[in-house]
């Protein structure tokens, strides 16, 4: 453990006259440490007070009758703490905010720019954390746009059950709670003085592209939003084969998670869609299904090979996307 130095007597000062200055050098650096202190745990309590002592905001959700989730276009001042990381290009922020009941993390990329640069919400596919797509956020920085990803709640994960029960009674799922925590994200990234707060798109990866589209839909101050191996679910055609077993209130929850319910609130927001021809996870057919449901502006592309997510072949067909939707 490093010793205390003491202060030695300047030419002059006698002892008496270096410890009363030492005494007060140690005050001002424990005070230092208390403001410190104080501010960490003066945001710590905004973050929990937003989570769990507004509830009031808890039921500004919504679902109509046709099974479209809605939530407030005004969500208030977003409330996160966040601390920078320099590094070459780049500034790179961790952040915490809060959404609904939870605190969420995430990671934020800003080029080292000049002025405000256009933002990119980046949701991962199921299981994948944050620092999983760090490589997309920086291939995002090379390109001049700032990014910022989630970790979502239950890692993206989802449980139609427990949420259609949770629904039947009254209460909001964890997936339209998924919604709400990008809405939020944007919201934090608009508070950045070096991110041009009018000119932020969603990317979404996999079951991150179904809540991206869905978010992107419902909020119209959002430029656009592109889907990578992603799809709806259909519901449609379920609802069409059910032969009366699907109750009214079970009818309105499965049209209120899928994509494919919300496509025709995009326009003019364009939707881009990319996915690759051999896709175990989601078939490409399913992915093209729901393209064809969305109206202009749109584009599709068949990547050719196998895998599952974003890789090197769509990057220049991603930037090309991306300049044209945040220009």
């Amino acid at each position: 453990m490093a010793k205390k130095r003491k202060a030695k007597p300047e030419p002059g000062q006698s002892k008496k006259e270096a410890r009363r200055r030492q005494a007060e050098a140690n005050k001002k650096a424990a005070n230092a440490k208390i403001l410190i202190a104080l501010g960490s745990a003066v945001i710590f309590i905004a973050l929990l007070w937003a989570v769990f002592g507004n509830t009031t905001t808890l039921h500004e959700w919504d679902v109509d009758k046709d099974g479209i989730m809605s939530y407030p276009t005004d969500r208030g001042i977003p409330v996160y703490d966040s601390m920078t990381v320099e590094d070459t290009g780049y500034f790179l922020d961790y952040i915490n905010y809060s959404s609904r009941d939870a605190v969420i993390s995430a990671l934020l990329r800003i080029p080292d720019s000049s002025h405000p640069v256009p933002g990119i919400l980046i949701l991962p596919g199921a299981t994948v954390s944050k620092e999983g797509e760090q490589g997309l956020l920086a291939e995002l920085a090379g390109m001049g746009y700032a990014s910022m990803v989630i970790d979502q709640r239950n890692l993206g994960g989802v449980d139609f059950k427990l949420d259609g029960d949770l629904f039947q009674a009254g209460q909001e799922p964890a997936q339209h709670k998924m919604v709400f925590d990008a809405l939020k994200a944007v919201d934090v990234m608009r508070q950045y003085p070096g991110i041009d707060p009018d000119n932020i798109a969603i990317i979404g990866i996999s079951n991150g592209g179904r809540f991206a589209i869905i978010a992107a839909a419902i909020d119209p101050s959002i430029s656009g939003v592109v889907g990578i191996s992603t799809s709806g679910y259909d519901i449609e055609s379920l609802i069409a084969n059910d032969s009366g077993r699907i109750t009214e209130n079970q009818t309105r929850f499965l049209r209120s998670i899928d994509p494919d319910t919300y496509l025709d609130w995009l326009p003019p927001r364009k939707l881009v869609m990319m996915h690759m021809g051999n896709d175990s996870i989601i078939p490409i057919d399913l992915a093209q299904a729901t393209y064809n449901k969305a109206g202009e502006p749109k584009v599709f592309y068949p990547v050719e090979g196998s895998g599952h997510g974003y890789n090197d072949a769509m990057r220049e067909m991603l930037e090309a996307e991306l300049g044209l939707m945040l220009s």
